[in-house]
């Protein structure tokens, strides 16, 4: 009897299946989870690519036009929420000594720099004195909708740097 035991091979596969599923499964969710993240990564970046190009496309914007572009930045996050999306728009212009100045900046849930400090986090040799640039920064806090291997929200962020395309500077009326 203990030798007609031995031989059987039913069930087998099933108790195989049942030590492999949750390992397949377990991966299975991580990678969702990782492609998810990579995504709403590329979105912050995009987001801040599209926002910063938008503002150094115009000599000029007003505080609606900013609006309307932070609108943009939040629609090119979906199909995510755009609730944890903050974004700011800063026209740096360099001094006669090359030091990086804010002339002005608005903020979409993020705090504008204070206009004639100095801008930080300029790249060194960025610019010339009286050269500018439109500096874009996007904060995303990015929460898994699943919660199995990423159970924190990590905050993507990113900075973009553009030069003016139409005018030695971007002025803002009203900022």
């Amino acid at each position: 009897m203990l030798k007609r035991l031995g031989a059987d091979q039913r069930g087998v596969a099933a108790i195989e299946f049942a030590l492999i599923a949750p390992v397949a499964i377990a991966l299975y969710m991580g990678f969702a989870e990782l492609t998810m993240a990579m995504m709403a990564d590329r979105r912050v970046a995009h987001a801040a690519a599209v926002v910063g190009d938008l503002v150094a496309q115009s000599p000029t914007v007003a505080p609606s036009d900013l609006t309307d572009i932070f609108q943009v930045g939040s629609q090119i996050m979906s199909p995510f929420t755009a609730t944890p999306l903050k974004m700011r728009i800063t026209s740096v212009v360099a001094d006669v000594n090359a030091v990086p100045k804010v002339a002005w900046s608005k903020g979409s849930g993020m705090t504008a720099m204070t206009v004639g400090t100095a801008a930080g986090g300029v790249p060194a040799n960025l610019l010339a004195a009286g050269d500018s640039v439109i500096q874009a920064d996007v904060s995303y806090s990015y929460t898994s909708p699943l919660g199995f291997t990423l159970t924190a929200p990590i905050t993507f962020s990113n900075t973009f740097y553009l030069k003016p395309r139409q005018a030695s500077a971007v002025a803002c009326a009203l900022c």
